[in-house]
């Protein structure tokens, strides 16, 4: 075992959980045994929602413009730690080194969004009468909580624990049992930035865990990323207990391919989008439609696809049970009728044998009604549907349960708009295969990749993390009194 088996952070100490349950945490890069994460129980929770209940009073009362002070130091702190953040990111997660450092990048950039928070913030003031004032005040929460997934160890947690703590919530993150190695780093990052004891906790476990923070009367709101699935659960139950909650869930992202899209790029674009991160993200590509007469651009994209190999430019999927999931869906596919142009079943790489690797495979000819059409695969397969007209590449992207994103590759501007105004997805691109919207935009999807109102990051989230409070004042009793005072 490489590190020292997980704790809990709470009050600014790693702590033992209560229970002796552990489970091992496993490097998809070779199958090497990492450490053992605790299965905590709600006695854990209970503690660290303590611990934050004490640390919120003063943490909220000091000013807005004091706490990013930690953020900014945190910010540095980020960048001078990269490589071995990236490091250990692509350790516990599979990632390329590579996409490794841009994650932690990213969460460079979501710091930074933090940083600005005092000027996003100022509320709002205006004399409504004579000598009358009204004004409106951004007041923190109190005890927040994030769940969040495997597949971004360092990035997801930063899309909350910047904006939430910076605008006076004390917060609990419940990291994926899968990934619980970078968390306990940015707990230490956040203390020698600075961050009060108990402002910021970790409670490791399972769905236990997660059970009980959406039980817990002391938590005000939960941020929620991970499966469709276990998202509603989230949702309804948080909800049922009178809690704010935003659960983002799962995607099936179409890509519309039109005979006038530039090959070299949209080839670039698909290959990456369908490969990057192992396809293990919610913006990955898996769908695409073809309109028309595109036979040259699958050309290209398979020459791309072919560029990609396991264990040099594209990492490890999770976990054994991913790899035989994924490869699954290539196989019911192919018994079904659907042609598979480049392979990526049973790879392997050198020196690697225990690693979970699956290659970059593209399926052409599949029906929607496949379940490689349908499902999410999260994995680098990119499914190819063929139809004659806009209208009916259209048709199959709102048929799509899921609304996390969709693409147009063409050099028809107004084809462009087309689409945007009529694809059903909260995050659209243009000639761009993974189109995230950078700080301060938002990052949210529509339909069934999201519960709740609002998006996770950008400005939208200050809505989310914080409470309005609205004030009247008059001191002027010479004014007199009217409908308005």
């Amino acid at each position: 075992m490489k590190y020292p088996k997980i704790q809990n952070y709470i009050n600014g100490a790693f702590v033992d959980a209560s229970s002796g349950r552990s489970l091992p945490v496993i490097s998809p890069v070779d199958g090497n045994l990492l450490s053992e994460v605790p299965m905590s129980t709600a006695k854990d929770l209970d503690a660290a929602v303590k611990a934050a209940k004490k640390a919120f009073p003063a943490w909220s009362k000091t000013p807005i413009k004091e706490r990013v002070q930690v953020f900014f130091r945190y910010k540095y702190l980020l960048e001078k730690n990269l490589k071995e953040l990236a490091e250990l990111v692509q350790e516990e997660n599979g990632k390329t080194y590579g996409e490794a450092v841009a994650e932690i990048e990213k969460s460079i950039e979501l710091t930074e969004f933090a940083t600005s928070l005092p000027q996003l913030v100022t509320g709002e003031v205006l004399e409504v009468s004579k000598g009358v004032e009204c004004r409106t005040e951004h007041v923190a929460l109190g005890v927040v909580a994030s769940i969040v997934p495997f597949n971004f160890p360092s990035m997801v947690p930063n899309w909350t624990l910047p904006n939430a703590i910076a605008l006076g919530n004390c917060m609990i993150i419940k990291p994926s049992e899968k990934v619980p190695l970078s968390c306990g780093r940015l707990a230490l990052l956040l203390k020698e930035a600075g961050l009060p004891d108990g402002v910021f906790n970790i409670v490791n476990g399972d769905s236990e865990i997660v059970t009980a923070i959406c039980d817990h009367p002391g938590i005000e709101a939960i941020s929620f990323v991970g499966s469709t699935k276990v998202a509603k659960i989230v949702y309804q139950r948080a909800t049922s207990n009178y809690k704010r909650c935003l659960a983002l869930g799962g995607a099936k992202n179409h890509l519309m391919v039109l005979p006038d899209a530039i090959p070299a790029m949209t080839a670039q674009n698909v290959a990456a989008s369908m490969s990057g991160c192992a396809g293990q993200r919610c913006m990955a590509a898996s769908a695409m439609v073809g309109v028309g007469n595109i036979d040259h651009i699958i050309d290209k994209i398979c020459e791309e696809a072919k560029k990609i190999v396991p264990g040099e430019n594209l990492g490890a999927v999770i976990s054994k049970e991913s790899k035989e999931r994924i490869e699954g869906y290539i196989t019911e596919a192919e018994k079904q009728g659907a042609k598979i142009l480049v392979d990526g079943r049973n790879a392997k790489v050198k020196g690697k044998e225990n690693g979970t690797y699956v290659g970059p495979t593209v399926i052409d000819y599949v029906k929607p009604e496949m379940s490689v059409a349908k499902e999410e695969i999260f994995g680098p397969v990119i499914s190819i549907m063929r139809t004659k007209t806009v209208d009916e590449a259209l048709a199959i992207e709102n048929a799509n349960p899921y609304g996390n994103a969709a693409s147009v590759f063409t050099q028809n501007g107004g084809m462009a708009r087309y689409i945007i105004d009529r694809a059903s997805a909260g995050m659209i691109g243009v000639n761009v295969g993974v189109p995230v919207p950078r700080e301060p935009f938002s990052f949210g999807g529509w339909n069934e990749s999201k519960f709740g109102v609002g998006d996770i990051t950008g400005k939208s989230s200050i809505e989310f993390w914080t409470k309005l409070k609205k004030s009247t004042t008059k001191w002027n009793p010479e004014a007199g009194i009217n409908w308005m005072s």
